[in-house]
């Protein structure tokens, strides 16, 4: 775990999207897999650096949100299509890779990896949700 825990430093913190997008990524992840620890730590931080109350209001509730500014759409995409359909449309796989190029795009499949690892062990392990977040949790 101390070796993907390396690993998930660089993805939160240094990956080639930046923290406010890196943070909406995390969230499609955790709200995929109803993870509420991850929910109720990434919510705040996530509006905290820019991704609008009203958006993540929006994904909690699984509902498509209806302010997201450009570069948030194409994460949003690229998530939502990773997830439910195991890939990504060549539209959106490009639109990706004209904002970030494949750095970005290979740190962004990371994301949603490694908080896919972290919302299995999580979920599995039955990980209570922190007392000081007063987040609505994905169910």
């Amino acid at each position: 775990m101390a070796h993907a825990q390396r690993m998930g430093e660089y993805l939160r913190y240094r990956s080639a999207l930046g923290q406010r997008l890196s943070e909406l990524a995390i969230l499609m992840t955790a709200r995929h897999w109803s993870q509420p620890v991850e929910w109720a730590i990434h919510a705040p931080i996530a509006r905290e650096k820019g991704i609008s109350g009203a958006a993540v209001q929006a994904i909690n509730e699984k509902h498509l949100p209806d302010d997201l500014k450009p570069d948030e759409w194409v994460i949003y995409h690229f998530c939502q299509q990773l997830h439910q359909q195991q890939k990504v449309t060549d539209t959106t796989w490009q639109q990706a890779i004209d904002l970030w190029g494949e750095k970005g795009v290979v740190d962004l499949i990371g994301i949603n990896g490694y908080y896919s690892f972290l919302s299995m062990i999580m979920n599995g392990a039955q990980t209570p949700v922190p007392e000081t977040r007063d987040d609505i949790i994905p169910a």
